[in-house]
């Protein structure tokens, strides 16, 4: 493996996050679902994330970065990962399918007011796009995080879109987006 190989890769992630840089109406929604999620935690409510392998992955890392710390030691704030009891998880793909593994712990655990960031790197993943219904019977505040097409997710609910069709471009920026909102959030609601 050539070192060129290796700045090209890099590079290539450099392009990417240049262009979210460089787009103010990317700036703007990141900013707005930070500022939703604070006033969602202020009001007593919390995140929720959901995502299949590295975008559960990702949630996983999210709930974690809200809950212990990010910046600085701090009170835990209010977040979760879908999926993340192998136990349900399981017994609901078992007894209703896969499809509706996030479904059915998104209908236990929600209350209104809720944000929820569903995160697909195509937008077409079958069992996120299920909980879309759910979501707005329980009146969630629903922001997408995806990639350049935004695939059927997009048409469905808001959503950040990633300026790459390359998944671990676009992993590789989710990621970023949802340190950057967890910052903004621990600022406002502990700093402000």
């Amino acid at each position: 493996m050539s070192r060129e190989k290796v700045r090209s890769i890099i590079q290539s992630s450099i392009e990417v996050k240049r262009s979210i840089y460089d787009s103010e109406p990317l700036l703007k929604q990141i900013t707005d679902l930070a500022a939703l999620c604070l006033q969602s935690l202020k009001a007593g409510g919390k995140i929720i994330f959901a995502g299949n392998g590295g975008s559960f992955a990702d949630s996983q890392h999210l709930a974690a970065e809200f809950i212990s710390r990010l910046q600085f030691d701090r009170d835990p704030l209010a977040s979760v990962a879908l999926g993340t009891n192998s136990s349900s998880t399981t017994a609901i793909g078992n007894d209703y399918g896969y499809d509706q593994v996030f479904v059915r712990e998104l209908k236990a655990i929600a209350l209104p007011g809720d944000v929820f960031i569903p995160i697909s790197t195509s937008g077409n993943s079958q069992n996120i796009l299920a909980t879309l219904e759910t979501a707005k019977a329980k009146n969630l505040h629903v922001v997408g995080l995806t990639g350049e097409s935004g695939g059927k997710l997009k048409s469905l609910v808001p959503c950040i879109c990633v300026p790459s069709s390359r998944t671990e471009r676009i992993q590789e920026s989710h990621i970023m987006i949802g340190h950057i909102i967890c910052g903004l959030v621990e600022d406002g609601y502990f700093l402000s």
